[in-house]
């Protein structure tokens, strides 16, 4: 019996994969520094979480909108219009299981059989795979460090096609941590406007900018872009709400319409309880995620003056989310502890099996030769693998 072609085709994620891995060696007593998570160590706002439990205790238990409550797609409009300067209706907000989910139905819901998705490298490992699981296919360009791994027109035109139906843009961006600039996103809106085709902006890191630097939203700049944009966001990275499984797309109304159908199929509508505590963490005081906020740029200032002292290892400092993206390739071409380091999976391995620290290799990341570490875990912890990491480098090279 034949199984499905495009299942098959799908790889495992491979960050819950070592994030597992981790876990589970921690759970058996190894004394690990991990740099694997991909969401804040923060405790959930107390507040988000009292209305949740609201919401259980007065039965609001039962199934949604398909779109996500009135209420909250209300709520979100205003946050977009207050924080993006973007105005929508609610109609053009649909509320999913997370923005992983949003992103799924937004490729479905705009791609038939074969289209093209301009992937930027280095890039968020599964938006390939939902590019994949949509029947599309992902084309994936290169970034430059020199540039701050941020793609140019220039670099657009050189993979456009008739094929191509649109870009994924990842600003703030995971894995490299860069934010793109307001003349940058112009000369990227130009291109989507002249093309005519579409631009998926997953923004789910907004909140999290340093050093002054300005988010902005690519939909902003005119109507042409405006309706040529699906934005993509979340509660996960923001207000420390991974677990709670919510993200939401902004569209015009033609997409979000489709994407709603899709949605109501699938999952029937997001979870109710998670809607209730989202209205209150946009609707109330901004203080815990501007503290978190402050807390991770520390954290970035540190990691980055450690990592700087280390030999033969290269990074851009970050300006947004909660990750440092390394190239290692100057560690290649030595065997250390019984292993010849030949790409960043070895040096992983070997930081790993002999140093009890997890780093994330990230080939699957469309970059062979770099390392992801996230500061998103504690200050002690950070300071403990870093001591390790400086520890392989120097007794080995």
């Amino acid at each position: 019996m034949k199984l499905s072609k495009r299942g098959l085709q799908v790889k495992e994620s491979s960050t819950l994969a070592i994030t597992a891995k981790a876990k589970k060696m921690a759970s058996e007593g190894i004394d690990l520094a991990a740099f694997t998570a991909g969401e804040p160590d923060f405790d959930t706002p107390e507040h988000i979480r009292d209305e949740a439990i609201r919401a259980i205790n007065i039965g609001f238990t039962r199934y949604t909108p398909s779109s996500g409550t009135l209420e909250l797609r209300k709520a979100i409009c205003d946050k977009l219009k207050r924080d993006n300067g973007l105005t929508y209706e609610p109609a053009q907000i649909v509320v999913s299981n997370g923005a992983k989910h949003s992103l799924t139905n937004a490729f479905m819901a705009i791609l038939n059989e074969g289209e093209e998705v301009i992937v930027p490298a280095p890039f968020w490992l599964s938006y390939p795979e939902m590019v994949h699981i949509a029947g599309g296919k992902p084309v994936v360009i290169e970034s430059s460090s020199a540039n701050g791994y941020k793609i140019t027109r220039k670099e657009l035109e050189s993979v456009y096609t008739s094929k191509t139906k649109a870009l994924i843009l990842n600003s703030p961006n995971n894995p490299t941590g860069a934010v793109y600039s307001e003349a940058e996103l112009k000369e990227i809106a130009d291109f989507i406007v002249e093309k005519d085709i579409f631009v998926v902006a997953d923004e789910i890191y907004e909140e999290l900018v340093y050093s002054g630097v300005k988010h902005v939203s690519i939909a902003n700049f005119n109507e042409e872009i405006f309706k040529r944009t699906i934005v993509i966001n979340g509660f996960s990275k923001g207000y420390a709400m991974t677990g709670w499984r919510l993200g939401y797309a902004a569209a015009v109304k033609e997409i979000a319409d489709i994407m709603s159908n899709i949605q109501s199929h699938m999952t029937s509508n997001p979870n109710s309880i998670t809607q209730m505590a989202a209205i209150v963490a946009l609707n109330s005081d901004q203080t815990s995620v501007k503290n978190m906020c402050v807390e991770f740029e520390k954290r970035r200032d540190y990691i980055c003056d450690r990592a700087a002292k280390i030999p033969h290892i290269s990074f851009n400092r970050p300006d947004g989310a909660f990750y440092l993206y390394i190239d290692v390739s100057g560690l290649y071409g030595k065997e250390v502890k019984g292993t010849a380091i030949k790409s960043a999976a070895d040096v992983g391995s070997v930081l790993l099996t002999s140093y009890d620290t997890v780093v994330v290799p990230c080939a699957d990341f469309g970059a062979p030769n770099h390392i992801r570490l996230s500061y998103a875990i504690s200050m002690d912890d950070i300071k403990k693998g870093m001591d390790r990491f400086e520890r392989f480098v120097s007794e080995n090279y």
